[in-house]
């Protein structure tokens, strides 16, 4: 009987009486070695220019598509957006490194597969298991991996990265009450409510303002503000004011009192006339507004807080 191969590895299957006295170079080299590369092989595909790159497949010797890991090198673009690396039609498992420098423009992909079957995108820069069951090739999923029950485990920065869940998926269980939870960005509630617990509160803090003798305010940074002020002053037209946003601005006369506060023509009082201040030593006035838009806030001056 002649000698034969596997057909998944291709490693050779030794027939009786096949290679006498070579028998140990035949193991060593047409299976340990081999066994060896598909265990823990691992090597590099440069791509170029062609559209497809046909991994082949030689039976009983070394050769790439044997290899556990490949790592993928060169470009994608100019002539050819998708390149399709082309692996044999059997069942094995790869683990794929893509780094892949250079690529033209976002839709630029690079492809595995079978020469007949349908394949998988390998994301720029990803390192993912892929498995060809003999005519297709797959990738490993979210549910695969334990992170639940979405279909991809594409969460990239965009919205077609990110996998669909259901609002019985969106939780977030709190470990302590006394912890704080950051939340940067907008945090929007629609058709609904945003309900404050029991024993609980929502405050937003107060930012002390820089004196000067134009006072610069940042809307941005919070909703109320303080400022003692040491000399004849002028309230800046803020920056980042948002229509709807409210709060207060504390002035605070320094330990010499009658200092004054001008305001800048965003700020529109009752009546049309602006308020003065208190002019003891370190009172304190609070100046209420309301952003009716950008370069329009009304405002009310409540005085003197002892």
């Amino acid at each position: 009987m002649s000698s034969t191969y596997t057909s998944r590895l291709r490693l050779v299957k030794q027939g009786d009486g096949d290679n006498p006295n070579t028998w140990g170079t035949v193991l060593n080299d047409g299976m340990i070695s081999l066994v060896d590369d598909a265990i823990a092989g691992y090597t590099t595909v440069e791509l170029g220019a062609a559209a497809t790159v046909t991994l082949s497949a030689v039976d009983g010797a070394s050769d790439v598509p044997r290899n556990a890991f490949i790592e993928l090198k060169g470009s994608v673009g100019g002539s050819h957006n998708t390149i399709s690396m082309i692996i044999p039609a059997q069942s094995k498992g790869y683990v794929i490194n893509n780094k892949v420098s250079a690529n033209t423009t976002a839709s630029d992909i690079v492809k595995i597969k079978t020469a007949s079957g349908t394949g998988y995108t390998v994301p720029f820069g990803a390192i993912g298991l892929v498995i060809c069951d003999g005519t297709s090739v797959f990738a490993t999923n979210t549910k695969g991996q334990g992170f639940g029950t979405a279909a991809s485990a594409d969460v990239g920065t965009g919205t077609t990265d990110v996998p669909d869940v259901s609002i019985a998926d969106a939780r977030y269980v709190r470990s302590s009450v006394t912890a704080n939870t950051t939340v940067r960005g907008d945090f929007v509630v629609e058709a609904g409510s945003l309900k404050v617990g029991t024993s609980a509160r929502a405050y937003n803090p107060i930012t002390t303002l820089t004196d000067a003798a134009s006072i610069a305010v940042d809307f941005a940074l919070g909703n109320n503000f303080l400022v003692t002020i040491g000399g004849n002053r002028t309230l800046a037209a803020p920056t980042n004011a948002v229509a709807g946003q409210t709060g207060q601005i504390y002035v605070i006369q320094d330990s010499t009192g009658s200092r004054t506060l001008s305001y800048n023509s965003v700020y529109q009082f009752v009546s049309g006339a602006a308020p003065t201040l208190s002019t003891g030593a370190a009172d304190v006035d609070i100046l209420v507004y309301s952003t009716r838009s950008a370069t329009t806030i009304d405002a009310a001056l409540l005085k003197n807080f002892d």
